[in-house]
């Protein structure tokens, strides 16, 4: 028998919340820069949010995959060895914070591998159990903007009448999606570049920041974010070619603001 959202759905405490707000981050497909997975994690930490509920892994992970090594290493769970003893094993975590003064319940989790409907139903169910009113998912996709230049931020909306208040945070809307009250926040990020994109994080928490209304202090993220662009661009300076198509992306971006400038005058 195939374990429904409630087998999996493990809730530790039920906040005294009213009409908040889930805000949802997956590492995987739409983690790039880890944009996703790092905004809400640099969330739960600035707030100090505790932990409230967790989705049980079993269900919806492979951890055994045929074939090669180095493709089975892909699926199974991290082992930490430390002098020949076993000290940990990470199964895929997914967990809900919580912060009561902003009404907010932020998610941490891993895309499943199996019965995502199934998934998808424990979050709703959280959901419903914590009095959430609106779902925000936070993501990013490679593009064509460069590191020198803040990411595109675009916004999806599950029914119209949302996008003017997302328009006025300075989002570019797509259109909506129907069945569910909810917005995605999709962050555009340098294609070319891999790993964690700080300058990114902290452009998508700050508008987070805004939309969710909270005084937060970013002035650790911001310097690490001018950091890393001046380190990438070192990188690329040696790079002729690398340095020449960021130069023409850069170039392209501005023209694409001065047009968007114009249009609103």
């Amino acid at each position: 028998m195939t374990p429904g959202p409630s087998d999996s759905l493990r809730i530790h405490h039920r906040p005294p919340l009213d009409q908040a707000t889930l805000v949802l981050a997956f590492s995987g497909w739409m983690d790039g820069g880890d944009v996703s997975t790092g905004t809400v994690r640099r969330l739960v930490d600035l707030l100090g949010a505790k932990p409230i509920a967790d989705i049980d892994p079993e269900p919806y992970y492979i951890c055994n995959f045929p074939g090669s090594m180095e493709l089975s290493a892909l699926f199974r769970p991290r082992v930490t060895i430390e002098d020949g003893r076993i000290t940990a094993l990470d199964m895929p975590a997914n967990t809900f914070y919580c912060h009561e003064p902003a009404n907010l319940v932020l998610f941490l989790g891993k895309e499943p591998n199996l019965r995502w409907r199934g998934f998808g139903d424990a979050v709703l169910e959280l959901a419903r159990a914590a009095g959430v009113r609106r779902v925000l998912f936070v993501g990013s996709f490679g593009g064509s903007v460069p590191h020198t230049r803040e990411p595109r931020l675009y916004v999806t909306c599950s029914e119209e009448r949302l996008l003017p208040e997302m328009s006025h945070y300075g989002l570019r809307t797509r259109a909506p999606a129907a069945g569910l009250e909810m917005t995605s926040l999709v962050a555009e990020i340098p294609g070319y570049l891999q790993g964690r994109n700080p300058m990114s994080i902290e452009a998508v928490t700050r508008r987070l920041a805004k939309i969710l209304k909270l005084p937060l202090d970013l002035g650790a993220l911001r310097s690490e974010s001018t950091e890393w662009e001046l380190e990438v661009s070192r990188v690329v300076a040696r790079d002729k070619d690398l340095a020449k198509t960021v130069r023409r992306l850069e170039e392209a971006y501005d023209n694409e603001l001065l047009e968007l400038e114009g249009s609103e005058t």
